[in-house]
């Protein structure tokens, strides 16, 4: 088995960053870490990077793969007709990355998924249960089976750190980091991180990425810079941190004193992962599936949040301790479900 993994080269950065840069996203470092993970396993992998449709000819004719995956939805259907003639002994796979609350603003992606189950080769695979749930009843109602349909979980590398947590600053940083969009949920985050601050009496120094908004976020990121205008005398700052590469995102959040990723919609966290594997207590939602349960907030109540901040900062490792644990657990499965596919298809 050979495997290639293809996304698609991003476009929406600004000029001024290096190209390298705009390969820098969750999906991107995911992915990669896929492809390591398979290499370490003995299972050949590359991941490649295509400007568009017309590039993945190419891409698969240079690596010679058995099976091409292709990395969330910009492939259009018809271009599976050809690829198909072009390459008939190659097995394909698109993989969703999003579950249906996030995807339904796409709005091409009940068609085209619905497309690709007409396809006999081709199959579609989901990074979360619920997706996975949702898409094999589409393809039962649709076509009367759902073979074609599978669940091909994220991996993350189990490299962890500890972190020295200073108390005595008259400060806390919480980093609340991913792109702005409205299912991140990032003002409701804000106004509870801003009362558990004025609660311990700390000035709250909010990070955020506020330079890069998608599906309609620019409100969400212009309310949050004046909520915190309205803040400035009480020394409650936002922090706009640029859109970095991963190895200095990482230095970013091992600064941090607590993340928070309490969204709306989500089918790992790359980011909350990111901030654990710092040492960092992340407090999230339900919707992370490999977070503890003991950190899940509501996040429709800023009360239920400040209460999940009031007991991380009083306990931060214990948050550490027990996500670390659930990441782990997860990550394990994750690797187990990957080669069971792979061994099922040799």
């Amino acid at each position: 088995m050979k495997i290639l993994f293809i996304l698609k080269h991003r476009e929406d950065y600004s000029d001024k960053i290096h190209y390298s840069l705009s390969l820098s996203t969750g999906l991107y470092n995911s992915v990669s870490f896929l492809e390591k993970m398979l290499n370490d396993s003995g299972i050949e992998s590359k991941l490649a990077v295509a400007v568009d449709n017309n590039d993945i000819d190419k891409l698969v004719t240079e690596y010679n793969p058995t099976h091409v995956i292709i990395e969330a939805l910009w492939v259009v259907p018809e271009k599976f007709t050809i690829l198909q003639q072009l390459h008939p002994n190659v097995k394909w796979i698109v993989r969703l990355h999003s579950n249906i609350p996030f995807i339904a603003n796409e709005g091409m992606a009940m068609g085209w998924i619905g497309k690709y189950m007409e396809y006999k080769n081709l199959q579609i695979a989901c990074n979360s249960l619920e997706m996975f749930d949702e898409i094999k009843l589409y393809a039962q109602e649709k076509t009367g089976k759902t073979d074609s349909v599978i669940y091909l979980p994220n991996f993350y590398p189990q490299e962890y750190k500890t972190k020295i947590y200073d108390k005595n600053k008259d400060t806390i940083d919480i980093g609340c980091f991913g792109a702005i969009r409205p299912l991140k949920n990032n003002l409701i985050q804000a106004l509870a991180a801003i009362r558990f601050a004025e609660s311990i009496n700390k000035k709250l120094r909010f990070h955020v990425n506020a330079d890069r908004t998608e599906m309609k976020g620019e409100p969400v990121a212009r309310n949050l810079f004046e909520l915190f205008e309205q803040f400035s005398n009480k020394g409650h700052v936002l922090i706009n941190e640029g859109w970095v590469d991963r190895e200095n995102f990482i230095k970013i959040c091992s600064k941090i004193d607590i993340g928070m990723q309490v969204s709306f919609s989500e089918t790992f966290n790359i980011v909350g992962a990111d901030l654990i594997s710092q040492g960092v207590p992340v407090i999230g939602s339900s919707e992370i599936p490999w977070l503890s349960c003991l950190y899940e907030a509501d996040p429709c109540k800023s009360g239920s949040i400040f209460r999940k901040l009031e007991i991380t900062n009083a306990f931060p490792k214990f948050n550490v301790y027990f996500n670390q644990i659930k990441l782990t657990a997860y990550t394990n499965k994750s690797r187990k479900i990957w080669l069971k596919y792979i061994n099922s298809n040799l």
